[in-house]
């Protein structure tokens, strides 16, 4: 059985004794049920994995020895961007938790004119919070050492401005012509992905306007979340670390 891993926002080093965060110790000691002297892994989002043991809880929290550290090779080589239409509750979860076990770089949440979701002020800062939850724990169970980076939610026509431009842009649309295997192979990557619904017409001709190429994934439609998903590990199986 493999050690358990958890992320941690404090810095970490060799021989440190760490009191871990509420919510890690809570899995480490209420459900895991750790005992002193079990193992764990620890990262911090620095490239670097740290072996540890529990040392005690201290009430509620978990204090951990760190005995040792490594740099595992575990990041895609391909630059991956996405840039995705918010969609409803688990379906934007989903997303983001697959996304980083599949490798994805950083992830932009736009809003576009079929967007569902409607979300401003406390509440769109409280969703960024869960996201970003949503993407420590796929980070945890994938074993990434990096922590994928999760803009601010934007408007479509805003990001075409602000985004930084790789090599390769592609964005989904079921009436293209063009397909992956058209595509030169790249390492720098911008995937653009409707919400539900897709995106609109006048959005697609824009993207295009600014270097994106229409690309389609086989003969069907596909939702949202499954394109996303689908783009993102097409791209690794041709590109990147899921090419054999």
């Amino acid at each position: 059985m493999r050690a358990p891993r958890f992320f941690t926002e404090q810095s970490l080093a060799v021989g440190q004794s760490v009191t871990l965060e509420e919510a890690g110790s809570h899995h480490l000691l209420r459900v895991l049920r750790l005992k002193p002297g079990e193992p764990l892994l620890l990262f911090n989002g620095d490239g670097s994995e740290y072996q540890s043991v529990l040392q005690e809880s201290a009430g509620k929290r978990a204090m951990v020895m760190v005995h040792g550290s490594r740099q595992p090779e575990r990041e895609s080589k391909l630059r991956i961007t996405l840039g995705q239409g918010i969609s409803r509750g688990e379906r934007m979860d989903f997303v983001l938790q697959k996304s980083v076990e599949l490798g994805v770089e950083s992830i932009t949440p736009l809003w576009t004119k079929r967007s569902q979701v409607q979300l401003s002020g406390q509440r769109l800062e409280k969703r960024l919070f869960h996201w970003r939850g949503v993407i420590r724990s796929a980070c945890e169970q994938s074993g990434r050492v990096y922590l994928p980076t999760l803009h601010s939610a934007t408007k479509l026509v805003d990001w075409y401005n602000i985004r930084r431009k790789p090599s390769v842009q592609l964005v989904l649309d079921p009436a293209a012509s063009l397909q992956l295997s058209d595509i030169a192979p790249a390492r720098d990557i911008t995937l653009l992905i409707g919400p539900e619904g897709g995106l609109e017409g006048d959005e697609i001709s824009m993207a295009e306007s600014s270097g994106f190429k229409r690309i389609r994934l086989g003969p069907r439609i596909l939702r949202t979340e499954t394109a996303a998903l689908a783009t993102v590990a097409a791209v690794q199986a041709l590109w990147g670390d899921l090419s054999g």
